[in-house]
């Protein structure tokens, strides 16, 4: 069931790399969107077998692969990684039918696309930590690819810092799995096999703090984000959504995966420290897109606010925090797919993304208006208002996270005040005012270039009224996450348990 996810996506790349005949752009874009389509209808079929009573993995698939490595090709998922894999096959959706009609080298781009789905939904499922670090990889060559060939002015220096800083990322974390499994004395990689809870504390302090370096680079973490905002505004538009949407949410899985679930003892020394990282995350993403002129360059750094919020969800480690953070990473990568596609269709219709020179989008007759309508929904999802899918995800967080750390949840709570400022201040300046006339008339929005949003603000309302649909997936797997928790931390919790048993 889950090899479907991952294998698909790659006959459907080279179904599209290697099809015989001279084919249009827009026929490839077909081929390509039916099968990103038929990744998404299985995927939907996935949630609808899915066991929600069950806490543990599903969907299981093992295939004894090196063993002389102890690499396997093991797969499964449960609540934490279900959400993230319809995620990602709804966003690469977004992303090719987003693409248009007229991309260059079609042959190259929606392979890569499709590769970067494959890639990406096997770290979500993998049970192996080289299978892991395998799939954390192979997305690398595909999206520096599609910013360095499709990006815009400075796409070269970009790519090559994405390039540069995600390679690192993927040497720390394989370190890290590295010295699990060898230390620890496992002869396997498989997730069930290792055991860093025997392990010194201080090698386990020395291990998670490697992880931690290594997903906050991919989140990424300030002040280890100097990659995003390069790589978010010269990438096109679908690549963006890439990136924001589905790429970020690997780090914060990883993190909340193998940093909370292989080293509770030690999470519980290291979370107080990541709380303060995640708040300074969210100040920092908030203030720094406030001064921002360019407006994709400040949904850019909305992104590293909002990733704030799922570090100190995570470091809290209650189990409403942690629905919360499973609820933002989902929120987070819908919401920032409709900013980076709305944002894509202002510039490509004003030829602008300035917002000195942006003025009066919303006008009846000369401007864009639907566009406009579109990104004030956007950007009042992204501010938290209530009847929206963002408003539920960051409730859980603050509700969630006050009971571990009332100061930095506070202090989130104050900056996503920050989030309504910085939007407003987009809103005001492009929506709003006097539409110059030397630069009236833009060209209409057609209906396909709407489709992508308005799929994307439906999903978002209807989460936002129906917050069930988002969170009942991962309800059991985040209380029995913490529960199990809090009994390898807690040392007394674990005795109290084993004595009725022993009696």
């Amino acid at each position: 069931m889950l090899s479907t996810l991952i294998w698909l996506p790659v006959v459907g790349a080279v179904a599209v790399g290697f099809l015989p005949g001279n084919h249009t752009a827009n026929r490839l874009r077909f081929i390509a969107l039916a099968f990103a389509s038929g990744i998404l209808l299985w995927s939907f079929w996935l949630l609808r077998q899915f066991d929600l009573t069950a806490s543990g993995l599903q969907f299981q698939e093992y295939i004894s692969w090196i063993p002389q490595l102890g690499l396997s090709y093991s797969l499964g998922a449960d609540g934490l990684s279900l959400p993230l894999l319809v995620l990602s096959a709804l966003l690469t959706w977004i992303a090719i039918y987003g693409s248009g009609e007229g991309v260059e080298r079609p042959r190259l781009y929606y392979p890569l696309i499709l590769l970067v789905n494959s890639a990406i939904a096997g770290a979500f499922v993998a049970q192996n930590l080289l299978l892991f670090v395998l799939f954390y990889e192979l997305e690398l060559i595909p999206l520096y690819l599609l910013i360095a060939i499709w990006g815009g002015e400075k796409r070269g220096y970009a790519a090559m810092k994405f390039l540069i800083y995600t390679a690192v990322s993927g040497i720390l974390i394989l370190a890290a799995f590295l010295g699990m499994a060898w230390l620890s004395g496992s002869g396997s990689f498989d997730w069930n096999s290792i055991a860093t809870g025997d392990l010194p504390l201080t090698t386990q302090l020395v291990l998670i703090t490697v992880l931690l370096v290594g997903f906050g680079i991919k989140i990424p973490l300030v002040p280890l984000h100097t990659w995003l905002p390069d790589a978010y505004v010269e990438a096109s538009q679908p690549v963006a959504i890439l990136l924001g949407g589905i790429l970020a949410k690997l780090g914060t899985y990883g993190l909340v995966r193998f940093g909370l679930q292989l080293f509770p003892e030690t999470w519980a020394l290291v979370a107080p420290g990541l709380a303060i990282i995640g708040v300074v995350s969210v100040i920092y993403g908030a203030l720094t897109a406030i001064a921002q002129k360019d407006i994709k360059r400040m949904v850019a750094y909305s992104s590293i606010g909002h990733m704030g919020y799922i570090i100190v969800a995570a470091a809290a480690g209650t189990p409403l925090s942690l629905l919360g953070a499973v609820g933002q990473m989902v929120s987070h990568g819908l919401i920032l797919a409709i900013l980076f596609h709305l944002v894509g269709v202002v510039e490509k219709k004003v030829g602008t993304r300035e917002l000195d020179v942006l003025n009066g989008l919303m006008n009846p007759i000369r401007g864009l208006p639907l566009t406009s309508a579109l990104l004030v929904l956007a950007g009042m999802a992204s501010a938290g208002i209530p009847g929206m899918v963002g408003f539920i995800a960051e409730f859980l967080v603050f509700q969630g996270s006050f009971s571990a750390f009332p100061v930095p949840t506070l202090l989130c709570i104050i900056s996503s005040g920050l989030t309504a400022v910085y939007f407003v201040i987009l809103l005001n300046r492009t929506c709003f005012g006097r539409l110059n006339n030397s630069l009236a008339y833009y060209p209409k929005v057609r209906w396909p270039e709407r489709t992508p949003a308005l799929i994307l603000a439906a999903i978002i309302f209807f989460l936002g009224l129906q917050p069930a649909w988002l969170l009942r997936w991962s309800e059991a797997t985040t209380t029995a996450m913490v529960a199990a928790f809090e009994t390898a931390s807690n040392p007394q919790v674990a005795t109290a348990i084993e004595l009725p048993a022993k009696k």
